[in-house]
């Protein structure tokens, strides 16, 4: 059965796509039939060498999901082979991930969590399996004359001269590799699928690597081992060690399918497994609007300081979007509507954004902010004197209850919100021109006022707007129906307003597609991507705890960060704007 956990995020009725065709059609001939077994196990492999994205959010909302959804279960497997490119760091952040996303290993009380360098003994003896019956050699070519020889898409490959070494000899040599007596780089172990394998048309046929030595000390294993076995030889023998039944990989491990399926059936055909045995499908990588998701890539703009880490709201990291306010929900309804498909597209920047918006707006508290602030002073409102003013916590839930805030002499009000030349359909505060009055503006859940004029600064700027309220006019009261006015702003008290540092964070880069084609990548950037703000804010919203998310009426939604936020004194992160603006 599936954990909890996982049944909590579960979507009423997942939409069909071939994957879940295919595991329909399994179940129904009983391809995955086990005693004691669940009939669909799949797997989340990540190399931890790198903090996970929002692609790889895709992968893990598919695997667990299906696995979820049939009953079945998932494990997560760190591909740990390349010990020079792995840390316990990127273990810890990628279980993190996994779990903040609302997924779990653990199923009925055990753990599936496995890692391949566990499997380093067996994989070993599949290797050696391998070389005695001739399907495998150790090659003591360079690197240049191996690259040489491989060919390319249009050329056959041409044998190694070592491609005939007799088993034994091969055997022996592998072992001194084990051994430690040799070099990096001085002799590798290949696959020798067909005697003609080095002019296949598919060039990871021809005579793939399996293993290559690396002096090179593993997070988990220390220096017990000097060779390393590859990505390709590692991952298909683990499905089959794990009785994985669907194998899901992007769309360019197509070509890796026939050795796949050639390294298991051989492996079967030793014994080392028992059928029925793994398969790999296929599926298109996630390719989103206005990001990079090269690994590659996002290390430079950490290591270039142009983002300030992995968690930089700006990065397309799980760990960037958790900090920039997204929920776990908004990602799992995001992969739900993308779905899944056979052929590559670039899905937009503004399908992410709107799952957050709708996952949001019917649960996030409301609140008001001044993101950039003038004064405005209410001349004939007592000094010293406060009145409360109170709204809904969310307008759609009374049970969430009310928030009080109050209404004095001074207030805060967005600088946008007056106007000393008014545009035609504006109606916010406008000033008394000749013998007409100035405008009159309800402060939303406060009173109506009317401008009376402004005040500005040597060099021309607007510093102050002055009003007048009429005291019968109080939102919630029967005099407020007296009083027909088109602008409705809002406000917060200069007295107890909470002064904030607002970070207004927007797409990194301007180029929908900054990662294709070639393009400087760097060049593309946004400078508007992040501005910071001193904002006042409702009193209230000094008691917001890290993580916790709100509705900035007007402005967007915003999260409390959860690194620089402290008791008393949050740090708020826009997590997007109330609409898209970008397709205007």
């Amino acid at each position: 059965m599936s954990n909890d956990k996982n049944k909590a995020a579960v979507a009423p009725a997942p939409p069909s796509n071939f994957l879940r065709a295919i595991i329909d059609n399994d179940l129904a001939a009983g391809v995955h039939t086990r005693e004691g077994m669940p009939s669909v196990i799949t797997r989340f492999p990540p190399e931890p060498n790198g903090y996970l994205h929002i692609g790889h959010a895709k992968s893990i909302c598919l695997n667990f999901g299906l696995a979820r959804d049939y009953t079945g279960r998932c494990h997560l497997r760190f591909d740990d082979t390349n010990p020079e490119k792995e840390d316990q760091e990127y273990v810890d952040t990628i279980m993190d991930s996994v779990k903040w996303l609302g997924f779990s290993w653990n199923q009925g009380g055990e753990e599936f969590l496995h890692y391949a360098s566990d499997y380093f003994d067996k994989l070993y003896a599949i290797a050696e399996y391998l070389i005695e019956k001739g399907f495998a050699y150790v090659d003591s070519q360079s690197a240049e004359d191996m690259a040489k020889n491989r060919g390319n898409f249009g050329t056959p490959g041409t044998n190694s001269p070592f491609r005939d070494r007799p088993a034994a000899e091969s055997l022996q040599l592998f072992r001194d590799m084990k051994a430690g007596k040799y070099k990096d780089g001085e002799h590798i172990l290949r696959a020798k699928m067909s005697e003609d394998a080095m002019a296949s048309p598919n060039m990871t046929n021809r005579d793939p690597a399996l293993y290559r030595i690396r002096h090179a000390h593993h997070h988990r294993t220390g220096d017990d081992w000097c060779i390393y076995p590859m990505y390709d030889y590692t991952h298909p023998l683990s499905d089959a060690l794990e009785s994985i039944t669907h194998s899901i990989c992007t769309l360019e491990f197509q070509d890796h399918r026939p050795f796949y399926d050639w390294l298991i059936a051989t492996a079967t055909e030793g014994g080392f497994f028992t059928p029925p045995v793994p398969r790999q499908y296929e599926m298109s990588r996630l390719n989103l609007t206005y990001v990079v998701m090269s690994k590659r890539k996002l290390r430079q703009l950490v290591d270039e300081g142009i983002v300030s880490g992995w968690d930089d709201p700006r990065m397309p990291t799980i760990v960037g979007l958790r900090r920039r306010g997204y929920t776990p929900e908004s990602i799992q309804l995001f992969c739900e509507r993308i779905g899944v498909s056979k052929s590559d597209g670039w899905i937009d920047m503004s399908t992410l954004e709107g799952a957050l918006r709708d996952d949001l707006d019917p649960k996030a508290p409301r609140a008001i902010a001044v993101l950039r602030p003038l004064k405005l002073i209410v001349d004939n409102f007592p000094e010293g004197e406060a009145h409360d003013c109170t709204s809904p916590v969310h307008p759609h839930h009374p049970e969430m209850g009310v928030r009080s805030f109050p209404f004095t002499r001074e207030l805060w009000i967005e600088q946008e919100d007056f106007m000393e030349v008014p545009t035609k359909g504006y109606f916010r505060f406008t000033p008394p021109v000749g013998e007409q009055p100035g405008s009159r503006v309800r402060l939303k859940y406060g009173y109506v006022v009317e401008c009376t004029g402004f005040e500005k600064d040597a060099e021309g700027k607007v510093t102050a707007v002055h009003v007048n309220y009429f005291p019968d006019s109080k939102s919630g009261t029967p005099g407020a129906d007296n009083y027909k006015v088109k602008g409705n702003i809002t406000w917060v008290s200069a007295a107890s307003a909470l002064a904030a540092e607002v970070r207004l964070y927007d797409r990194l880069f301007l180029d929908a597609q900054p990662d294709a084609g070639g393009k400087d990548f760097k060049a593309l950037l946004n400078p508007n991507a992040l501005e910071t703000v001193t904002a006042y804010l409702e009193p209230g919203m000094a008691a917001a705890t890290p993580e916790q998310r709100f509705q900035f009426e007007r402005h967007g939604y915003f999260v409390a960060d959860q690194v620089d936020s402290t008791p008393g004194k949050p740090v708020f992160n826009r997590v997007t704007t109330l609409k898209d603006s970008w397709g205007k």
